[in-house]
């Protein structure tokens, strides 16, 4: 007998983790377990108040999906059942896993694609004052990928004191909608200064027309920006590339044809994702696997991950083990 399962989970943060919006101290997810009585998939989503989404709101989104879930919807039926975001990936994702579980057929083959391979990771440093994050970029200097969160005054000297800390790491930025028109010109030129491999998400969204006329060395990608495969020809002129996010997109199955038409269209692709555990990590690994930028390192900012989860190296991430997803 077919079943449609829910769960809050909350996962404390080995540090407090800052962005442009404010900070947390842990990652609060929701898992959906799908089963067919003999047995079970699993997703997990985290819901993102930015997008209007709280625990409670997705919990109702996957409750309204039951009766065509429990009638026998298959991923390929989501988008005409549930809109795209947090709800929708959860229930994507437990789709895949109960399909490959049921087929005995690995996700990534579900998926068309050849056997997977460890990805090198960006890793975040958190954003704070010019001299905590030189000294987080110390700590991290070994990682050949860092993600800086930026967004506020004084975004010049933190990027030159990471710049200096980390001198062989390539950086991307991230200011989560936290520049403005008056310094978005001088923050880009520090960022080409400094060899920044990429900026992302600079100014806020629906407020980036400027990005048409701004000059920039550094290229440009967009995250708040872009949440499916819809908003693609609205950022074209603005952006250089994309962030996929499964959590925007409503899942692996919208986010690889996302993947496939932002290529086309001539985006570059980073495959990011929110602070969340393996579970969330692992559908996101087989859609990074020919990304330019991979950005999936929210198991590392956790005090505590679930069992089993993805195995890191350093900045290496590992596909997953069929007992985690897939």
């Amino acid at each position: 007998m077919k079943s449609v399962e829910t769960q809050v989970e909350r996962f404390p943060l080995a540090r407090a983790f800052s962005i442009s919006r404010g900070s947390k101290t842990e990652a609060e997810v929701v898992t959906c377990t799908i089963g067919d009585g003999s047995v079970q998939g699993r997703g997990e989503c985290v819901p993102y108040r930015r997008y209007d989404e709280t625990v409670a709101s997705v919990l109702d989104a996957i409750e309204a999906a039951r009766p065509d879930l429990l009638a026998g919807a298959t991923r390929r039926d989501l988008s005409g059942i549930m809109k795209p975001g947090a709800a929708r990936n959860a229930v994507d994702c437990a789709l895949w896993d109960l399909e490959a579980k049921q087929s005995k057929t690995p996700a990534f083959r579900l998926a068309g694609g050849s056997l997977p391979r460890p990805l090198v990771t960006a890793v975040t440093i958190s954003l704070a004052d010019a001299a905590a994050m030189a000294e987080d970029a110390r700590r991290l200097v070994a990682h050949p990928l860092l993600k800086v969160k930026v967004g506020g005054e004084g975004d010049g000297e933190r990027i030159r004191a990471v710049a200096a800390a980390a001198p062989t790491s390539r950086l991307i930025l991230d200011a989560n909608e936290g520049w403005t028109e008056e310094n978005i010109a001088e923050n880009l030129a520090v960022a080409a200064e400094c060899r920044v491999a990429l900026v992302e998400q600079p100014l806020p969204a629906g407020k980036d027309a400027i990005l048409r006329e701004v000059s920039h060395a550094v290229p440009i990608c967009a995250d708040e920006s872009l949440h499916s495969a819809e908003d693609l020809e609205a950022i074209r002129g603005l952006y250089d590339a994309v962030n996929i996010k499964l959590d925007k997109t409503g899942g692996l199955t919208a986010a690889l044809d996302l993947k496939r038409r932002a290529r086309k269209s001539g985006f570059g692709v980073m495959v990011g994702c929110m602070v969340g555990t393996s579970l969330a990590m692992a559908p996101a690994l087989l859609l990074a696997q020919d990304a330019d930028f991979v950005d999936l390192d929210g198991p590392l900012l956790l005090a505590r991950d679930r069992s089993p989860g993805l195995r890191y190296d350093g900045s290496l991430a590992f596909p997953p083990e069929p007992a985690l997803w897939g």
